[in-house]
């Protein structure tokens, strides 16, 4: 059972709130005067160092020491990521995409429910931030979300037919030969992800942000949100998060020789319900959509039609999420200093060529 070994990925609200760069108006500009503090330039926005060094100490881990390299990559990494928010921001400004006062009050609400206001405020003077701060983070995050669901999500659709042809091409998926579990998976890890597919961005970088994130994911579920929803938006998981955390039907051969904490997770848990499963830092949120006995499906089968639904969106919105910010990024004017000056620095300190030997 492949899935049942893979990491299981949210990145709560706190976990955004605290683990991604420092605020900055989304008002016009004047045009940029670049100095050395400069990294980037995003359609005539400037991005700081102090912003990209806001974010750092954010989702860098206290106790790990990283050599000068490593904290460039990530510095540069980070950077990556304001620039592709600075251009959803620029989108939504040419759609008159705005978010009101009171969704900016509940996402904060819900960012610092899980602490007391005391270990809030002190949370906020540790990373050097004010509430304003929080708010303006809060307010970019739900802009650049809204330009996805109406760009990418709102664009995904699955007709019927496609529905049968799929099942018909696959029919073999749905004739089960033995007793199974229909799965779903949301995975949170406490480090910096190379690749992230949830549509928020979300990724805790901290055992500590993991924690809360899971936390948070948890009392969300218990209070109604859909799973697949979550593990859209926060799943760390590359593979699962596009469909909605769906591992599809895992048989109970699979499931009896997976690790001990992922089987008893499964088998002690009732269809309809998540169960947390820990280690090493990282936690994995397993959903029992279902216990399916052997035998085959057919499209009437309950949650076969949904279940290749769900599917099938997954793939459309990832394929359609990823040309859609691929063609931004090629359509935004973006000059990265940043990088420029580690080659030009690399370049430069670099040995010179040995001459080419000589012949007498």
């Amino acid at each position: 059972m492949n899935h049942m070994h893979r990491r299981l990925f949210f990145a709560a609200p706190l976990a955004a709130l605290f683990l991604i760069a420092g605020c900055r108006s989304t008002t016009t500009s004047t045009p940029v005067t670049v100095t050395a503090d400069t990294y980037a330039v995003v359609n005539g926005k400037a991005i700081t160092r102090d912003e990209v060094e806001k974010s750092f100490r954010r989702t860098s881990n206290p106790a790990q020491t990283l050599a000068e390299e490593e904290a460039t990559t990530a510095r540069m990494g980070i950077l990556d990521e304001l620039i592709m928010e600075e251009i959803l921001l620029s989108k939504a400004n040419d759609l008159k995409i705005q978010v009101n006062e009171s969704d900016v009050d509940t996402a904060y609400n819900e960012a610092k429910k899980n602490l007391g206001d005391e270990a809030y405020q002190k949370e906020l003077t540790t990373r050097n931030l004010t509430t304003a701060d929080m708010r303006d983070r809060l307010r970019r995050e739900l802009i650049a979300q809204k330009v996805l669901e109406r760009e990418v999500t709102s664009k995904i659709t699955v007709t019927d037919q496609q529905v049968t042809d799929f099942f018909n091409a696959n029919r073999s998926q749905f004739n089960l030969p033995e007793d199974a579990y229909h799965l779903a998976q949301i995975v949170v890890t406490p480090v910096r992800d190379q690749q992230i597919t949830n549509r928020t961005g979300d990724d805790a970088t901290t055992p500590q942000a993991a924690a809360l994130k899971v936390q948070s994911l948890m009392q969300r579920l218990q209070s109604g949100t859909p799973f697949g929803d979550l593990a859209r938006d926060y799943s760390e998981d590359p593979e699962s998060a596009p469909r909605g955390g769906d591992l599809g039907l895992v048989v109970m051969s699979a499931i009896n020789q997976a690790p001990a904490a992922l089987r008893d997770a499964v088998l002690k848990t009732e269809p309809g319900r998540a169960r947390v499963v820990s280690g090493n830092g990282a936690h994995t949120i397993v959903f029992v959509v279902s216990k399916e006995p052997a035998g085959q499906r057919d499209l009437s089968t309950p949650n076969v039609k949904e279940r290749i639904t769900s599917t099938l969106k997954g793939r459309r919105e990832q394929l359609l999420r990823t040309a859609f910010l691929t063609t931004a990024r090629t359509d935004a004017n973006v000059v990265n200093y940043l990088a420029r000056r580690v080659v030009e620095e690399q370049t430069k300190n670099a040995a010179p060529a040995p001459a080419p030997a000589t012949t007498k």
